[in-house]
């Protein structure tokens, strides 16, 4: 991420932090600018990373492509329950990565997919990246990363973090043969609400949409907006999909058709 901020500073990108995008600014169907902390910045192009379905939330309902059912009867990626802990000691019997594949699989994805629920025995993962990079830890110590795939929209309360938290603890000591939860002096969760509040995630999701075949490539949300000229879309809800390269590759999509649009409009200016 600072490497990526550093390349666009050094190319004259600004950043504006801390600055609440409240609206997208359309006039006769096309971009005039973003309204940010009640005030207009005015703009020719307006390209979202942001959640896809957040973005067309902040255009006047004439101009949204997609609307409420469409979201709906999409098929989403998980979710997740994600734990982040500080251990004041070195774990054994682990490794940087460790998946945990003790339980029923098919159970735990059928809770995802088909009939959303929290899961009664939950797959989870670990990570432990202090193993391999020892300063993201202090001596002796061990960070560690845990994560349990969840389907979004679920009711996301503290209790429920605790009560699946006590649950895999108990998995992970008995798997790894060692004591760790009184071990734990840094114990930090994230989940489905967080990423709404962070992100405007749709339903909470963390990875966009799932790679079904009717969700994929041109079947997906567009880069370019049909109904507002000069508005375009990146991220992992749109073309090509969820991960970080193909994140990336959309937003050199969404920038190639914005060049080529701003070639175009000089072009027919020199003609006039």
């Amino acid at each position: 991420t600072e490497g990526i901020i550093a390349l666009a500073k050094s190319l004259g990108v600004k950043f504006h932090l801390n600055s609440n995008v409240e609206k997208i600014e359309v006039e006769n169907g096309k971009v005039a600018g973003l309204l940010v902390n009640n005030h207009l910045i005015k703009s020719d192009f307006v390209l979202s990373g942001a959640d896809y379905h957040h973005t067309e939330q902040l255009l006047d309902n004439q101009y949204r492509v997609y609307s409420e059912s469409y979201w709906k009867i999409k098929t989403f990626a998980p979710s997740a329950l994600l734990f982040f802990l500080g251990i004041d000691k070195k774990l054994k019997n682990v490794s940087h990565h460790n998946l945990f594949f003790d339980q029923d699989f098919e159970a735990h994805a059928k809770s995802i997919y088909d009939t959303p629920e929290w899961p009664s025995s939950p797959l989870f993962y670990v990570n432990i990246p202090s193993l391999t990079e020892a300063a993201l830890a202090p001596v002796g110590n061990d960070a560690v990363f845990i994560l349990i795939p969840l389907a979004p929209g679920l009711k996301d309360t503290p209790e429920l973090r605790n009560q699946y938290f006590e649950k895999i603890m108990d998995r992970f000591e008995k798997l790894t043969q060692q004591k760790i939860k009184k071990h734990i002096i840094l114990n930090r969760s994230y989940c489905i609400n967080d990423f709404k509040s962070d992100y405007n995630s749709y339903g909470g999701n963390a990875y966009g949409l799932a790679n079904t075949l009717m969700q994929t490539a041109f079947l997906r949300p567009k880069v370019k907006s049909k109904k507002v000229d000069g508005l375009y879309f990146a991220g992992q809800l749109t073309v090509p999909g969820p991960g970080v390269p193909p994140a990336l590759i959309s937003g050199k999509i969404a920038t190639s058709l914005i060049i080529k649009e701003l070639k175009n409009n000089i072009k027919n200016e020199v003609l006039v």
